[in-house]
């Protein structure tokens, strides 16, 4: 049967290829040629129309695209109180490279009332409310924070010993799903490629050598999340999205979930978990087995959107079923395994390829579990 509750049976990971229009009032706000009051309002009108796109597929839920931000995770974390977007060198994917930006942590952090995407948010609200889709709101994960960073990305004159900066870490997220549950969210996502990195031995050699403890990084990251959320009310719903690096069309980790799946799936307090199960960089579906019986909905991200070439339904169900022999069927569900942009590039799709993988995904949805 549906569900009524998120994550819903056909669902979408959050962002969505810019509108060419969006790109060049950008490209003009960069020249002088508008001012951000004026992209602003680009933005607004194109955020509605995504909307309302959205809901006519059939989703019901639906997301900004994430059109006002430049990075899935930076403009987020910049923004907290205590962090600063800085430029050492790009991050390295399978043969291209991101441009040059990092967040680093200077001062002791927190989350402000005025953090710029809890306008964004009830903005989103607005325009679900005369839809009737349910907003979803996507941020990253307080993992993310430490990991592409790592020690040296944090102030030692701030944090001389890590322990208190994972302490504030966890307050700082509470503090952030409070407020977003205050400005109307029901439905928000913790965006995450740690977990995927920590499958990836070739990640983890990266970590070792910059001296972090690899061995206790699954324990400390649960612990923070597990705080983070506690205290969330019973009609909220938080799920995260685990991805192995998304960048036009590109990517950067490998390995099955096995590693981490007793700690992820068993382990943190999340509702659901969207997982990439799009290539066999992501193994199989053995490790969904440590999922608790119960509410908690694991959506697989059987559809992939790196490239436009639409996936046979019946290959969808297939694989549907084939997670099913691990996981019973009603704690399941369906989507893309990522956004289709994670960065304001885009993945190397059209708009039309986009629409068209989220149908199939209400559509097998539908057939799968009835309308």
């Amino acid at each position: 049967m549906q569900r009524t509750i998120p994550p819903f049976r056909a669902d979408e990971v959050g962002s969505l290829l810019r509108p060419q229009r969006i790109k060049e009032a950008r490209a003009k706000l960069e020249a002088g040629e508008i001012d951000a009051a004026e992209l602003r309002r680009i933005e607004d009108v194109e955020i509605e129309k995504v909307v309302h796109k959205q809901k006519s597929i059939g989703l019901q839920l639906a997301t900004d695209g994430e059109f006002r931000r430049s990075w899935w995770h930076f403009d987020f974390l910049a923004k907290l109180t205590g962090c600063e977007l800085y430029h050492p060198e790009g991050i390295q994917f399978a043969g291209v490279t991101t441009r040059p930006d990092n967040v680093r942590v200077t001062g002791k952090i927190d989350f402000a009332d005025d953090h710029p995407m809890l306008d964004h948010f009830r903005f989103l609200n607005k325009q679900c409310a005369v839809t009737g889709a349910t907003a979803k709101m996507t941020i990253p994960s307080p993992a993310v924070l430490h990991f592409r960073g790592g020690r040296k990305a944090i102030s030692k004159d701030v944090y001389p010993d890590l322990e208190p900066f994972f302490e504030d870490l966890a307050r700082t997220y509470r503090k952030a799903v409070k407020a977003f549950y205050d400005a109307g969210c029901r439905y928000l996502q913790f965006d995450d490629t740690v977990w995927a990195y920590l499958c990836s031995q070739d990640e983890l050699k990266k970590v070792r050598e910059r001296g972090e403890e690899v061995d206790r990084l699954q324990e400390i990251y649960a612990r923070v999340i597990n705080y983070a959320i506690a205290d969330r009310p019973a009609d909220m719903a938080i799920t995260t999205h685990v991805c192995r690096g998304n960048f036009r069309s590109t990517w950067i980790s490998s390995g099955g979930y096995e590693p981490v799946a007793e700690t992820l799936l068993a382990g943190t307090n999340y509702d659901g978990y969207f997982l990439e199960y799009d290539s066999d960089r992501a193994g199989g579906f053995e490790p969904l087995r440590f999922l608790p019986k119960g509410k908690k909905v694991v959506v697989v991200g059987v559809i992939t959107s790196k490239f436009g070439q639409l996936e046979r339904k019946d290959d969808v169900k297939r694989r549907l079923e084939e997670a099913a022999k691990f996981v019973d069927i009603d704690q399941l569900a369906v989507s893309p395994q990522c956004g289709f942009a994670s960065t304001e590039e885009g993945n190397i799709l059209s708009e039309e390829e986009q629409w068209a993988k989220l149908s199939l995904a209400v559509e097998v949805a539908n057939e799968v579990w009835g309308k």
